[in-house]
């Protein structure tokens, strides 16, 4: 797997932000860039399980399962994948998820003077290189936006 690193700088406080990453109804905003009906299920808190689910072309529920590793309020959320969701079921070994079992996903938070840089690292296999180059620009465009109204 190889690690990508983007970044956006937001006019909001960490705190503003970090709210806006983690709110249920802001977080179907920002995240609709991956899919327009994006949501998790579970908790941001550390040691948590927690779904990244929407529903696919087909009807079907999808996503991924993940655990939250570490969560410091207003600096960093750090994602441990564990597996699939597919038609709502979890798959956490097989073939299916051997490309993805154990990725990361961070994001970290630096405020300054009224600013804050978010930086996300992910854990990418080739498959979805090209996706996550084109869609996470504009997921932290629209976490931007969002986050400064």
């Amino acid at each position: 797997m190889e690690k990508l690193h983007f970044n956006v700088n937001i006019k909001a406080t960490a705190a503003k932000v970090f709210h806006t990453v983690t709110d249920d109804k802001l977080y179907r905003e920002w995240t609709a860039e991956f899919n327009p009906t994006s949501s998790f299920e579970g908790s941001w808190d550390k040691g948590a399980k927690i779904r990244f689910v929407g529903i696919s072309k087909e009807g079907k529920r999808e996503g991924m399962v993940a655990s939250i590793v570490e969560n410091i309020p207003n600096k960093q959320i750090s994602i441990k994948h564990l597996g699939l969701v597919a038609d709502d079921k979890e798959i956490t070994d097989g073939p299916l998820v051997d490309g993805w079992a154990n990725a990361m996903e961070e994001y970290f938070l630096e405020e300054k003077n009224g600013m804050t840089t978010f930086k996300v690292s992910v854990d990418c296999n080739e498959d979805f290189k090209d996706y996550f180059e084109k869609t996470w620009p504009k997921a932290l465009n629209k976490l931007k936006e969002v986050a400064e109204r």
